[in-house]
């Protein structure tokens, strides 16, 4: 058993899961917590004829069953498997992970903004200290599978790719110590200047960006500067670029760890509609790993 693992073996939880055992045991705890008011939500709404603790009795325990959804997101196997690993059905293994998903998404906020978006003043006041930094901006894509519908696949064709594909935007602090916004699951051919300005409108006026060559026209972001025809580059442009290629290396490193976890890097799998919900709390995961999200006991 995985769990049982890991409870022998805690310095490899990383590898396993993709966060620290110590984060681990601290999101448990927070998603027990979870698990008990929604029960107990349940329990007072509903008319019961049998006495609590009756009918089937579950096969994992919380923890296990924490730890199955966050080895899916980490790993990506078939359910069949998961519940080979588990010692499961492949339904009930498909049951437990979309029933945790919510409840982990709703604990591990993705996003700085999304953090503090419940309290207008912290919400305000974060924006205006953005303004001291230089944002990064990367977008990425992931593949999915082919729509039967004609029209439909279109849509999701992305002509860099050569391949059908969700289009996200992530969008971090220098040296990449968090992740601050991140726009997720658009279609594939979505132009990067586009979503970057529908994210734009979060910030303040002023803010200052850093992104690549697809970035450019738009406000307030630094781009590369871009070679013209039959024309050379000067040196001090050379040299621009260089510095900001270094800066930029950042935001890259914040998405090699999303794609630490195979849900968010190989081909997307389940229902679409279920996708920004995962690829957010996959987002949360990584600030928890990094250590921008702290998960208080």
């Amino acid at each position: 058993m995985v769990f049982d693992y890991i409870q022998k073996y805690p310095l490899r939880t990383k590898q396993i899961l993709g966060i620290s055992y110590e984060q681990l045991q601290l999101l448990l705890n927070r998603a027990l917590q979870r698990h008990q008011g929604i029960k107990a939500k349940q329990e007072s709404q509903k008319i019961r004829i049998n006495a609590a603790g009756g009918g089937r009795k579950e096969l994992l325990v919380i923890q296990e069953q924490i730890c199955l959804c966050l080895f899916y997101l980490r790993q990506m196997p078939t359910f069949q498997v998961l519940g080979m690993m588990f010692g499961i059905s492949k339904t009930e293994a498909n049951d437990t992970f979309h029933y945790w998903i919510p409840i982990l998404r709703d604990i591990l906020p993705a996003s700085l903004l999304e953090q503090v978006s419940n309290n207008e003043s912290d919400l305000l006041f974060i924006q205006e200290v953005l303004t001291n930094f230089r944002l990064l901006v990367d977008s990425l894509e992931q593949p999915i599978h082919r729509h039967s519908d004609q029209q439909e696949q279109q849509k999701y064709f992305s002509g860099k790719k050569r391949q059908h594909t969700l289009k996200s935007l992530m969008i971090g602090i220098p040296e990449g110590k968090d992740i601050v916004e991140v726009e997720v699951g658009v279609p594939g051919p979505t132009a990067d200047i586009n979503l970057f300005r529908k994210s734009q409108k979060k910030f303040d006026k002023a803010q200052p960006f850093s992104g690549d060559k697809g970035f450019q026209g738009g406000e307030n972001i630094t781009t590369p500067h871009k070679r013209k025809p039959k024309r050379e580059l000067t040196q001090q442009q050379k040299d621009e670029n260089k510095a900001l290629s270094s800066n930029r290396i950042f935001i890259e490193h914040l998405i090699r760890l999303l794609k630490i976890f195979r849900v968010a890097s190989q081909r997307f799998r389940l229902k679409l509609d279920t996708y920004e919900q995962i690829i957010l709390t996959v987002c949360g995961l990584v600030r928890l790993r990094i250590g921008s999200l702290v998960l208080t006991t």
